[in-house]
This record gives structure tokens, sequence and C-alpha cells, in this order.
């Protein structure tokens, strides 16, 4: 009988490389929001994955932030620094036939004293398969990879690949998880993401950067949750945007958040969703710490 192995892995690399819809494909679920902007993750989200002889505990980072400098970007910042430290391996996720200052800013961040596993994402979207090889010998040079691995997140191709090559690296004999956990991120958080990111895809290109969402009531009764929260935007002009002609673009909001809760957490869901505004509220410590930002 095979021994169980187990670890925590970082999934790191700069902003829309694809970290979060690695991690959901890998989980099986949405846990880790995602859109088509950048930026979008800010929280470490921990996916848990337990198949077979081995459970892998990722964690999914923000993206690395060098274009803004503020409280939230410097707090995200950190947030992907500390988790370097606190892993066992490291999957280093950059885009086929891409790689530049951003990615060779990360790499500078990657631990010495522990695995890094190269993923090449996106290859689907290649246009020229030849190229993949050259590239590959290219951004291999820069670190010393304990293994490199291209895939594709969005068609499932060669994960399985890359959890093998994974396994060889967990440290840990026995489960850290129960084996049905999927995260250890709670219901009321994961409600809070997933109205986020339906703010992600539905409101404009820069308002999304300046919202957040706050939880304020959290309910269960029998299979039925109710869920009251606030969109924080940072001025009056926003909130006009947020809630929308006729409270349009807000409903929309609600009801496709919603939707998506009622998938995951298997019930019904009485969700209400309002916009407030405070001022400055994504570059002060103290106030990023109340909502919730490590």
């Amino acid at each position: 009988m095979k021994k169980i192995r187990s670890g925590y892995i970082a999934i790191v690399g700069r902003p829309n490389v694809g970290k979060s819809t690695l991690l959901n494909h890998l989980v099986g679920e949405k846990i880790s929001i995602v859109s088509r902007k950048a930026q979008t993750t800010r929280h470490r989200i921990t996916g848990i994955v337990t198949n077979g002889d081995a459970q892998y505990v990722f964690v999914d980072t923000p993206g690395f932030q060098t274009r803004f400098v503020n409280a939230l970007n410097r707090t995200m910042n950190r947030g992907v620094t500390q988790t370097l430290n606190d892993v066992d391996l490291v999957f280093f996720v950059i885009e086929a036939g891409r790689y530049d200052a951003k990615d060779q800013a990360v790499v500078r961040l990657l631990p010495k004293d522990r695995p890094v596993i190269l993923v090449i994402n996106k290859t689907d979207q290649l246009k020229d398969r030849t190229a993949l090889l050259p590239f590959i010998a290219q951004v291999s040079a820069e670190h010393d990879y304990a293994a490199v691995v291209p895939i594709s997140a969005t068609k499932g191709r060669q994960t399985g690949e890359l959890l093998a090559e994974a396994r060889k690296h967990l440290p840990n004999e026995g489960l850290m998880f129960p084996e049905d956990d999927l995260t250890d991120k709670s219901e009321r958080f994961l409600a809070a993401e997933y109205i986020r990111e339906k703010v992600f895809r539905l409101i404009g290109d820069e308002l999304p950067y300046a919202t957040t969402v706050e939880i304020e009531k959290f309910e269960i009764e029998g299979n039925l949750r109710r869920i009251f929260a606030a969109i924080v935007v940072d001025r009056d002009s926003h909130k006009a945007i947020v809630i929308g002609k006729g409270g349009e673009a807000l409903k929309r909001i609600a009801s496709e958040a919603r939707q998506d809760m009622e998938r995951l957490f298997d019930g019904k869901v009485y969700l209400e969703v309002w916009v407030k505004v405070k001022s400055g509220w994504n570059d002060d410590e103290r106030l990023l710490k109340s909502l919730g930002y490590e």
C-alpha cells in the first residue's frame, strides 16, 4: 500500500497568467474568482485536492503587482512573499510565448531552498507550436527549476502530469485536511468573493479595482442561507455606476452571484446587496484589515 504524501504548494506569477483558473480546475470547483481583468485575486486562497495517494494543498496568490502603489497592493505583495516562505513547493506560472520584466520580477522572489516547478500555461493559444521548445529553453535558463510542465488550465491539458510531478516533492506523510475538504475558506468569505467577481465581470474597466465587498450578515436556516452584503466603493460617483440605471447593474450582480452561491453551497440563497461609500478604503491599512485583507 502506497503512503499518502502531502504538502503546501504556492501558485505564483504575474497578474492574469491563469493561476486561479488552474486552481479551480485542479480542485473541481470555483473557489478562486476569475475574470478577464488582471489582478482579480486579492487574497491567498487555499484549494485542497486529495487524490488517491497524495493531498495537495494549493495556495493561490494575487499576481505580484508592480504597476500601482497603494496600501492594498503593498498588502497583496506582502502576502505573495509570505506565502513563498511558508510552502513546500512552488508552481511558477507563466504564459506560453510571453515572458517579460513582470515575470522576471517574480523569478527574483522564488525561493532557492525549495523546489519550483515552471508551469507554462495557455499552450492551447500558441499559434506556432514549434516555438514552444525554444521558449522553454530560454525561460528555464533563468532559474534552477525542479521540472517544466506545459499545460492548458482551461482545457485541462497536462494537469495530471503536473500533479504527478508535484507529488515527487510533497514532504509530509499523511493527510493534513479531511479527504472531502476543498478549501479552508469559510462560506462567508466565498460569498463575498462571488459578488466581487461579478463586479469585475460586469462593471467597466477601472472601477472594479476601487471596490471591495463586505458581508454584514450571514445566517443559515436549514438549507437556506440569508446573506446581506455591501459593495464598498471609493466615491459617490462610483456608487451610481455600480447601481446602474434603474438599479439594473446591481440587480444583475446580485442575481448572478446568488446563482453561483446556490451551486457551490448546494442550497437556496436569499441575497441582498447594496452599495456604500468608504473614501480611501484601499489606501488605509486599518480599514483594509477590518475588511479582511491579510
